[in-house]
């Protein structure tokens, strides 16, 4: 068990995520970044999960795949897609020995990742409160279309109110809503978390970032590739009608992908497919291009 010790940054949300966020992306030239690597198809793939954790029957569905003109043929047993863009990892990715790190805490890799561990210094107890949400992320070669199994994906994102843990003002001490898991056969990982919210400054997004091996998920020295996921507005408008949303669907009123820092060059191919409720939770899937 290590014990991190770190810097938290203790601003307001719209200022300390919104603006350091921005000041994040200078560091990265994304169009620079799909000049040299392609333009990146990707889509929402079928889930391929043993078993729903929710059922969500003829509810709300939304299929970005066929309308953004992906490649939905296999080759070598997997599912095409360009490589993903590179995107910014934000202020708050706990990534890094220097400063914070839970990537080296007990417990990290698992597919629950609605609670927090209470380890390494951080030794909140809660569990993330809002609708449940399953996202499965397919890792695909982009030059094979074959799987890509026993790689790890670290996924990170905020909680119903717009703050991360181990950063945000109240949840600090808490470690949830971050996760590792191991690609399977098929290339996928699962992760059984919340719908995030929306802060100001932000569309509602997720970040990740993939490593060779579930041993070299230790460290920001040994990442393969950082980018974002999104999620349709309209569905993030009916989720943010939950009491337990908060400020979201106010805050979402004020930004779309048109004006947001990462996603107004381009979003359809980092948007998730949804299925699912308010009432019944939803499930995501998106491919991801190595």
């Amino acid at each position: 068990m290590d014990i991190v010790k770190g810097r938290s940054i203790d601003r307001p949300l719209a200022e300390s995520q919104g603006e350091l966020e921005m000041k994040n992306w200078k560091k990265l030239d994304r169009r620079e970044a799909l000049i040299l690597g392609g333009k990146v198809i990707t889509l929402g793939s079928a889930l391929a999960v043993g078993g729903s954790l929710f059922s969500c029957g003829s509810e709300l569905t939304t299929n970005t795949g066929a309308s953004a003109g992906v490649d939905t043929s296999t080759g070598g047993g997997g599912s095409c897609a360009s490589a993903i863009p590179s995107e910014t990892e934000g202020p708050y990715p706990a990534h890094d020995d220097s400063a914070k790190n839970c990537l080296r805490f007990s417990g990290i890799v698992r597919q629950d990742i609605t609670s927090s561990l209470n380890t390494g210094g951080y030794y909140g107890t809660s569990v993330a409160d809002g609708i449940p949400l399953r996202i499965t992320l397919t890792l695909s070669s982009a030059g094979s279309c074959s799987p890509l199994s026993g790689y790890a994906l670290y996924l990170w994102h905020c909680d119903s109110t717009g703050g991360y843990s181990m950063y945000s003002s109240g949840v600090s001490s808490e470690t949830y809503l971050r996760g590792v898991q191991q690609s399977d056969a098929n290339g996928q990982v699962v992760f059984d978390t919340i719908f995030p919210g929306c802060y100001d400054g932000r569309v509602p997004h997720m970040h990740f970032e993939v490593f060779q091996s579930l041993s070299s998920a230790v460290d920001d020295a040994y990442v393969l590739k950082t980018s974002q996921l999104t999620f349709d507005r309209s569905v993030c408008q009916t989720v943010y009608s939950d009491s337990r949303y908060g400020s979201s669907s106010s805050n979402l009123s004020r930004i779309d992908f048109a004006s947001d820092g990462i996603f107004s060059d381009g979003y359809s191919t980092q948007l998730a497919s949804l299925s699912g409720s308010n009432s019944s939770g939803y499930e995501a899937s998106l491919l991801v291009g190595l």
